[in-house]
């Protein structure tokens, strides 16, 4: 529910950013302009993610990982909730764009720990030969956080424009609230993590406040370094195919704002199916394996698929991008989620995972569709952004031959696997 909530509210704004944010808070500026600056305002969003995987990071390690799933839900749900009663540049200037700026950083600040928390909390109490399997459940509340947000944003671009302009752009934000009380109910009732409950009876131990100290010295940066390379080729790509391809499509290409609204839709509806999968397959014949024939694709496929949409066919338009969500955005995330979790060790997992994750993000999803928005602007053609996804795929598929296979690692160790 929590990664659910979290991606219902960065596909609204992502969605918001491409389709409305433009006219509503930057209306002065050139249409090309305005997009990117939508864009912007969403790249800082990942900005702030850092900071807070940091600061929540250390603190799920210490208090526990409860704790901090509770705050971050209820911090991200007042902000994303805020939005939808920002004044527009009409009404205050230049305090809405402001605002907006604000919240969107108070979002992201939560969103650094709430993934990696998720993915914590479900490796550290799964059974090690099902791991895969459990950890790729956070694909699915990914999944249903994009399928809900399409889905409302699908049924709110069929309200007339103006109206859509003026004020239905504010329904979706606003009643994530309810989401977000649902969870904090949940959540309140959530037992802790049972590593987190063994380490804790530990930590007075000498050896135990030994391995912490030595730990990071000796090998923290390597595994730090290979998540942000999985992490590089997940997160951009996903972020490309979700939120940058539906401004593309609509305002580059000319074709109705419905056709990719409706894939990422269908997308994250298939992906829901097909993340369990990919869980078992990381089980059956291991996290790198996996990762790295998904990596494969996805250097080729952008190519391909940017080719096939430069047909303005809007079935063609549909199909590359319902096929590049459900790889980028389902797959590899669900791939990833064990694989992370099981490259660090217990005492330090939590703020390591989270930093390595939100930095990756930040390096790659949250700049992702700024930076082909500029690319785009700067050549006008499709082959540029092409070799920008191809780029960070490539990236992820060469981490893969410096990782070790962690499938079935005793995640109690103390001791990063690298």
């Amino acid at each position: 529910m929590g990664t659910t909530l979290e991606y219902v509210d960065f596909a609204l704004y992502g969605l918001a950013a491409g389709l409305v944010f433009g006219p509503v808070f930057f209306p002065d500026t050139a249409p090309a302009l305005a997009l990117v600056v939508s864009y912007a305002t969403y790249a800082v969003g990942f900005l702030a993610r850092p900071a807070g995987a940091l600061f929540f990071g250390r603190l799920g390690d210490r208090r526990g990982r409860k704790t901090v799933l509770l705050v971050t839900i209820a911090l991200m749900g007042l902000a994303t909730s805020g939005i939808g009663l920002l004044p527009s540049y009409a009404t205050a200037g230049y305090l809405g764009p402001g605002l907006l700026l604000l919240l969107r950083m108070a979002q992201g600040f939560a969103a650094g720990a709430e993934l990696s928390g998720g993915a914590i909390m479900l490796a550290e109490t799964a059974e090690p030969k099902r791991r895969g399997l459990v950890t790729s459940v956070i694909a699915i509340g990914s999944n249903g956080g994009v399928l809900v947000a399409s889905g409302v944003w699908l049924a709110i671009s069929a309200m007339p424009k103006d109206d859509l302009f003026a004020w239905g752009w504010r329904i979706p934000f606003l009643a994530s609230i309810l989401l977000a009380a649902a969870t904090v109910i949940m959540r309140r009732k959530m037992p802790e993590s049972p590593v987190f409950v063994e380490i804790s009876e530990q930590s007075e131990q000498p050896e135990a406040k030994a391995v912490e100290i030595a730990e990071p010295a000796a090998r923290g940066h390597r595994a730090f370094l290979a998540l942000l390379g999985l992490r590089i080729a997940e997160n951009g790509p996903s972020y490309l195919c979700s939120t940058f391809v539906v401004g593309y499509v609509a305002t580059y290409l000319s074709v109705s704002p419905g056709v990719p609204s409706l894939a990422v839709f269908i997308g994250a509806l298939l992906g829901m199916a097909t993340a369990p999968f990919v869980g078992q397959l990381s089980d059956r014949f291991g996290r790198r394996v996996v990762y790295r024939v998904l990596c494969a694709f996805l250097v080729v496929y952008p190519f391909v698929g940017y080719a096939l949409m430069s047909t303005k066919n809007p079935t063609v338009v549909f199909a590359v991008i319902v096929v590049g969500f459900v790889i980028a955005s389902v797959c590899m995330f669900a791939a990833q989620a064990a694989y992370g979790v099981e490259l660090f060790g217990s005492r330090s997992r939590y703020k390591r995972m989270a930093l390595g994750k939100e930095v990756g993000s930040a390096l790659s999803g949250g700049i992702a569709p700024l930076v082909a928005a500029a690319l785009l602007g700067w050549s006008g053609h499709w082959w540029v952004i092409a070799a920008y996804f191809a780029l960070m795929a490539a990236i992820g598929f060469v981490t893969t031959f410096f990782t070790p296979e962690t499938a079935g690692r005793d995640l109690h160790d103390a001791r990063d696997a690298m």
